[in-house]
């Protein structure tokens, strides 16, 4: 299971604290999604020399991320094609109708991340369009460990009505506690009990937390040499005789 990590300067401690701690908790890696805290992957998707150190001080992989807050769909946009094809993973910033929409109709996404965190709303017809396109709907559960009365019941009524949505449409999702510091990294089995105890499954829980890793994975394998489309690969061929 992975953990998508805040990481200095949009953090509080850097990319390798992060993974140092995450590894303790028992996670499989980390996502790096500060786009200025940890270099980016080379050209085929394999991890830069930073994460490659990383990954051999902790013991975990560290994927290269970038997450887009963009005022509106046509800075989305743009942003989006600038680092689609330097980032392993491209989360974009929902929380209004506009960016919703443009994040589950745009592919190139692969995370919409905090769709409930503004003033928009995520309805079946973008859980549908999530779907069709492989964008997966992060569930923020960072309230869920550190907001505290009003604030915390309206997040939590948020989470369970995004999903419904998401599971009845069956779009994708990941989950994280969207930790910006080390201390607030929280163990797998921390984040699936927490959840389970305000009615989530614990499977669908870790399914969210697997899934980060299974978008790095399926990135990484599109970027390489060998790849040309799903399905299809490059290699070797021997002719009998």
């Amino acid at each position: 299971m992975y953990e998508a990590v805040h990481a200095r300067p949009d953090g509080d401690a850097t990319a390798a604290r992060h993974a140092a701690t995450a590894a303790r908790y028992g996670y499989d890696g980390v996502v790096v999604r500060t786009r200025d805290a940890l270099d980016p992957a080379g050209e085929r998707g394999e991890p830069s020399d930073e994460a490659t150190a990383i990954r051999e001080a902790s013991g975990i992989d560290v994927v290269d991320a970038v997450e887009i807050d963009a005022d509106d769909a046509t800075g989305a946009s743009g942003a989006v094609g600038n680092y689609r094809s330097s980032r392993t993973v491209v989360c974009l910033v929902g929380g209004d109708d506009g960016l919703n929409r443009f994040a589950v109709e745009e592919p190139r996404v692969d995370v919409l991340v905090r769709p409930m965190g503004g003033p928009g709303d995520f309805n079946h017809v973008l859980a549908k369009a999530a779907r069709d396109n492989g964008v997966h709907v992060e569930f923020d559960l960072g309230p869920l460990f550190r907001a505290t009365g009003g604030k915390r019941v309206r997040a939590l009524a948020e989470l369970r009505k995004l999903r419904e949505i998401v599971t009845y449409y069956d779009a994708p999702h990941v989950v994280s506690a969207n930790p910006r510091s080390h201390l607030q990294l929280r163990a797998p089995r921390e984040v699936v009990a927490a959840a389970e105890a305000v009615g989530f499954d614990a499977e669908w829980i870790e399914e969210g937390l697997r899934a980060w890793g299974e978008i790095a994975g399926r990135n990484r394998d599109r970027r390489s040499e060998a790849f040309i489309e799903p399905g299809v690969r490059r290699g070797r061929y021997e002719e009998d005789g």
